[in-house]
């Protein structure tokens, strides 16, 4: 990223969600990203992921400029390239687990099987399962199982905790820092809770829509290994 600006229209005048933003990130690390809400953090995971586009600036994923992409072009990195985790599951609740992963293994070049994503999550006793019938982190597990399915170069993770008790939560990051790792994935997680800092690489701070600070984390620990 260089130079990465956002600026929202609205009637009470321009909002800059994201000011100049320069970042260069190492291909398959995990960064987290931490800042009060409304500093540009989901911005700039948006943007990143081609759900949205930056007002100025460049965005460039290896030698595509996503900048300058068309909308069929954007369509095809994210389908190609980019997996999403949000906060809220947005699992489809008429499907069972392995109907929801099977909902991108259709449509992706090389995915793994539904079964096979789920059994990398800890699932393989709840294929069958509907939402309903699943608790609030295995829901979200099933969310990180369709995420990785198609094998990503891209994993981007917006507040996946944040509806979740520390059980849960760890159990999904867990699973998240493993299958980003066995599908040689770039992570980046973004939270509120700084102890989520613990399992990254780099740690990047923001406020109001410009990073304050990169961090190299010298005690990387596991998910399980974090003070809640």
């Amino acid at each position: 990223m260089r130079g990465l600006t956002k600026v929202y229209e609205t009637e009470a005048g321009a909002v800059h969600a994201l000011r100049g933003v320069d970042l260069d990130i190492r291909q398959g690390e995990m960064l987290i990203l931490l800042g009060p809400s409304g500093s540009g953090k989901s911005t700039l995971l948006n943007i990143l992921g081609g759900l949205d586009r930056g007002s100025a600036g460049k965005v460039l994923f290896h030698d595509q400029d996503l900048t300058a992409a068309t909308e069929h072009q954007l369509t095809l990195y994210r389908r190609r390239s980019v997996g999403f985790i949000f906060q809220f599951f947005n699992l489809v609740p008429s499907l069972t687990a392995r109907e929801n992963v099977a909902l991108i293994t259709e449509i992706a070049d090389d995915p793994m099987t539904p079964e096979e994503a789920l059994d990398r999550v800890g699932l393989s006793d709840r294929l069958d399962h509907f939402p309903a019938q699943l608790s609030g982190g295995q829901q979200q597990r099933v969310a990180v199982a369709r995420a990785i399915a198609k094998r990503p170069k891209i994993l981007l993770c917006d507040e996946p905790t944040g509806s979740l008790d520390s059980e849960a939560g760890v159990r999904v990051l867990d699973a998240i820092v493993d299958v980003a790792r066995e599908v040689g994935a770039t992570s980046m997680i973004v939270s509120h809770n700084v102890e989520v800092a613990a399992i990254a690489d780099r740690v990047i701070r923001f406020r109001d829509g410009a990073i304050t600070e990169v961090a190299e984390n010298r005690d990387k620990r596991s998910p399980g290994e974090m003070r809640w």
